[in-house]
């Protein structure tokens, strides 16, 4: 695999948005995006017995890591060279532990927040 793949919920218009600006922002084309309606039901089996996948954001690396949430957000702003500033702050100690409940809050929010859109197959 020589790109890392983000899974991200096509109903959502906030999740919408951030891949459109992060993908202008992708220079290096180090990203493949995938919406997690189009995840086949095995694999959502699998990513749901970690965490609901459409609960969070996951990233599969190219080094065959899984991660969600806040993990996702931050290896995902190192790979952009536009926002890689941000990247390193979001990596000092102890910003996780701020990071990843900020994150969970919008996450559980975005419904209720932005609404949501119905996602046809492209």
């Amino acid at each position: 695999m020589d790109k890392h793949v983000v899974f991200y919920d096509a109903e959502c218009p906030l999740c919408r948005w951030v891949k459109f600006i992060l993908q202008k922002l992708d220079w290096l084309d180090a990203v493949d995006w995938f919406p997690v309606q189009e995840v086949s039901e095995a694999t959502r089996e699998k990513a749901n017995a970690y965490k609901n996948m459409y609960d969070e954001i996951y990233m599969l690396t190219t080094d065959k890591q899984l991660l969600t949430g806040y993990n996702t957000v931050r290896k995902l702003l190192s790979l952009l060279p536009a926002t890689f500033p941000v990247a390193i702050l979001m990596y000092m100690p102890f910003t996780r532990v701020l990071g990843s409940p900020a994150y969970r809050y919008f996450s559980r929010r975005r419904y209720r927040w932005f609404g949501r859109v119905d996602y046809e197959r492209g």
